[in-house]
């Protein structure tokens, strides 16, 4: 109860200070556009949340296959994965996204941008869950590890019953931020003609001569998302909250 009260009076308050700031500029709204279109925007939105969920599996999958390339006792997959891994997280996703549509997918004859878009995605969330769920598995303690040799386990059981399921709950803060960074990354997919939720703001503002007025159902339309996510999250840390 005292939590809701504090988040109920934080939205107050963040309300006024954007109503005062907005009012300051006193920029003449018009809200006519945005009622007009809002089927759209609702496709939109619709778009992104489903490409963002595959998306997710995708870069979940990913990160973890190159984090057990990353372990791998032959060193050729350990360079390629970690090559990989620091290529995607040291160049920018909408380099990425140009090259890989416009050149790679075209050297390719694949011509299916929203394909070309949730894989790319993937991958450049994937590399970063890989370091995420690394750091969670080398966090196990060399103790731990010992104990499920000595009782017999082989290298599979032993990252089936001893390190995933502690590293998940380690993992869970930082897969969480991650997720949620995937959900708005997701904006940039519009630079290879994929119609989401910002690219339908850009039309609807565009046929209304309005430059604002899009943008700000834009942001609401992501935090009904991205908040809900968050609390789950913590949520779940509290429920598999053990000491080690």
């Amino acid at each position: 109860m005292r939590q809701a009260l504090y988040g109920l009076g934080l939205f107050v308050l963040a309300s006024g200070v954007f109503y005062g700031v907005f009012s300051a500029v006193e920029y003449p709204w018009n809200w006519s556009g945005v009622l007009r279109y809002r089927q759209q925007f609702c496709q939109g939105w619709l778009s992104t949340m489903g490409l963002s969920l595959v998306a997710m599996v995708v870069s979940v999958v990913l990160g973890f296959v190159l984090m057990l390339g990353r372990r791998a006792p032959w060193l050729p997959v350990r360079m390629g994965c970690s090559s990989v891994v620091e290529v995607v997280r040291g160049s920018p996703l909408l380099v990425q996204l140009l090259i890989g549509h416009y050149i790679i997918a075209q050297a390719l004859k694949v011509d299916q941008p929203l394909f070309t878009g949730i894989l790319l995605l993937g991958c450049f969330e994937g590399a970063y869950l890989a370091e995420i769920f690394r750091g969670a598995v080398e966090s196990i303690s060399a103790s731990q590890l010992e104990a499920a040799r000595a009782v017999g386990f082989s290298r599979v059981q032993t990252y089936r019953f001893v390190i995933i399921p502690q590293a998940l709950r380690r993992a869970l803060p930082g897969t969480t931020g991650q997720l949620v960074s995937l959900i708005k990354d997701s904006s940039l997919l519009s630079v290879i003609g994929i119609e989401e939720m910002v690219q339908k703001v850009k039309i609807m503002n565009a046929a209304n001569f309005a430059p604002l007025e899009g943008y700000l159902p834009l942001a609401l339309a992501y935090l009904i998302v991205t908040l809900p996510l968050s609390h789950l999250a913590r949520r779940l840390e509290g429920r598999f909250a053990y000491e080690t």
